[in-house]
């Protein structure tokens, strides 16, 4: 082991780690101000589930020896997973990254089902869903499993982590179902600039996600964090030029948009290609997203804040991408269409498929299964009322008369605030 390279990888750690709250001021400002706080909860509550359940099972279906599809028990609870060296770094660290990577995945998907889903049934169905869908998946690619023999490529979760959610994002838009006055109210964002910030932070964490996955302070390393750079700027700027062509002004959501998915283009090439492939692979990979965005919002799918645009759509672009323009010249690995390697697109392919379909039904099922036991969404009527006061007790702002509605049997929380002096149930405070 190296103790430069533990450094770096305690850093890239941190900066992944970083993501998740960084995405719940992305989600968060995208939706009404009456839903802000439990949006952006959705994010943030992966922090704790979904890095005990990693911790405990996850990490061992993923990483354990095992079949082709799936680990083993061999690391449950951390069993075995120490001090001892894992590449460049300590096993333990690498469990810790990784557990970064499937944290933020979780936190994902939230953003087709924010406005509508009952954060008790999200709690557990993300606990299930790292442990029934993303640990295998991530076997597949990273642990030794049928796609990593195949010869897919994926440097840092282009299908491990955005396709998957982006599959697991539309199928639970499609069993919650969608909001209730969705194709007939605007649902403009309610605070921009949070937006604008989620994605200058997500960008900043995301040169842990790509250049970390080198895990180790390496020229492969600094390739990726390069290539993080260079590509989503392309994104950015291309989809600069689409806005101005089709409307005549550049929108503040759309460029933070950009940024994302420029980031999620470039995550399972960021190794394999050079820099100007990246600027090619970014400047290429706005154009079925933008889209893609455009085409979603003449359906009748509910995927609130566009997961599978930006993440399904981009993830998969970036991964088939990857099967053109890898270069051994830089990476010293295999190289795609234009070195050569035309197969490499079919296997990337392949991969996309692969995982796109076992995320979608796994994810139909999972939400199947617990809707026999427990409602996934909330009523019409406290639908109406917004997801922060009935599902956290809390507002996100608390400016003007602090008046806020009652509903039939909630006296007893509206009691419980400081400022209530009398309770009217079914009316204002």
């Amino acid at each position: 082991m190296n103790n430069g390279d533990i450094a770096w990888m305690l850093v890239s750690t941190a900066l992944v780690l970083l993501m998740t709250p960084a995405l719940g001021f992305f989600y968060g400002g995208m939706v009404r101000s009456k839903n802000a706080l439990n949006t952006m909860m959705m994010s943030f509550v992966a922090l704790g589930p979904v890095a005990v359940a990693w911790a405990l099972l996850g990490y061992s279906l993923a990483f354990a020896p095992g079949s082709p599809a799936v680990g083993s028990f061999a690391f449950a609870g951390l069993r075995g997973v120490g001090m001892e060296a894992q590449g460049a770094i300590p096993h333990l660290l690498f469990m810790a990254f990784q557990g970064t990577f499937a944290i933020i995945t979780a936190a994902l998907i939230s953003g087709a089902i924010v406005e509508r889903m009952r954060f008790g049934a999200y709690l557990m169905f993300i606990v299930l869903w790292v442990l029934g869908v993303y640990a295998p998946v991530a076997h597949w690619v990273w642990g030794g499993g049928f796609l990593a023999t195949a010869g897919a490529l994926d440097f840092a979760g282009g299908a491990v982590v955005h396709v998957n959610a982006a599959a697991a994002a539309l199928a639970a838009a499609l069993v919650v179902g969608p909001r209730k006055d969705y194709g007939r109210h605007a649902m403009l964002p309610h605070n921009v600039p949070f937006t604008l910030l989620g994605a200058g932070l997500l960008w900043f964490g995301w040169f842990g996600f790509n250049a970390g996955s080198a895990l180790a302070a390496t020229p492969a390393a600094a390739l990726a964090f390069v290539n993080t750079l260079l590509a989503p700027a392309a994104t950015l700027a291309a989809w600069t030029l689409i806005d101005l062509a089709r409307g005549g002004r550049v929108t503040a959501v759309g460029g933070a948009t950009a940024i994302v998915v420029g980031l999620v283009v470039v995550t399972p090439a960021a190794g394999y290609i050079g820099p100007a492939s990246a600027l090619a692979l970014g400047a290429l990979g706005a154009v079925p997203s933008y889209f893609a965005l455009i085409l979603r919002a003449r359906t009748k799918l509910d995927d609130s804040l566009d997961v599978v645009a930006a993440h399904g759509v981009g993830g998969a672009t970036g991964a088939i991408l990857t099967g053109v323009f890898a270069d051994a010249a830089w990476s010293g690995g295999p190289s795609g269409l234009l070195g050569g390697h035309p197969g490499q697109v079919l296997i990337q392919a392949y991969s996309v498929l692969a995982v796109l379909a076992y995320s979608a039904a796994g994810t139909f099922v999972i939400l199947k299964v617990m809707s026999l036991f427990m409602a996934l969404r909330i009523s019409k009527r406290v639908e109406g009322v917004g997801l922060d006061v009935i599902e956290h007790g809390e507002e996100a702002y608390t400016g003007g008369d602090g008046a806020i509605l009652v509903l039939p049997g909630d006296a007893a929380f509206a009691r419980s605030r400081m400022d209530v002096v009398a309770v009217q149930e079914g009316g204002r405070l």
